[in-house]
């Protein structure tokens, strides 16, 4: 689990995590109510959305996977390194036939900030090096 870990993961009590290689904090809570329903991401003034089931799909992936994978962080206007979390979170193979993230232009950087998520909820582990980081399925 990740050191620096607060709240319980709603909107009136975000968590408060870091991303992986510590450097910048964000909350992050469950939206079930959203259409469709939204892993809510806070970063200052900016809000990224990605589909909650995103971290069900994650993880049933890593434990496919069976070994650690590059987490791959990259903005939305980026190519994503083939064989990483954040290729993954674009593919038109996973589970939602492309982008978890929900708004054009606010889809990237699934790698930076899912993967904490996943960590707070006991579902995978994940590096915090200071660069090159991954994760896989607890």
């Amino acid at each position: 689990m990740a050191d620096h870990i607060e709240g319980s993961g709603t909107e009136e009590d975000p968590w408060i995590l870091t991303t992986p290689p510590g450097k910048s904090e964000f909350d992050a809570w469950k939206d079930e109510a959203a259409d469709p329903p939204a892993l809510v991401i806070q970063v200052g003034s900016t809000q990224l959305r990605y589909h909650l089931r995103c971290l069900e799909d994650l993880h049933a992936m890593l434990t496919e996977h069976g070994d650690w994978m590059p987490l791959g962080n990259a903005d939305e206007q980026k190519d994503a390194k083939p064989g990483t979390v954040e290729a993954w979170g674009r593919s038109t193979e996973n589970p939602v036939g492309g982008w978890y993230g929900i708004k054009k232009g606010l889809r990237g950087r699934f790698a930076n900030y899912v993967p904490p998520v996943m960590e707070q909820l006991g579902l995978a582990e994940v590096e915090h090096n200071a660069r090159n980081n991954r994760m896989r399925a607890i």
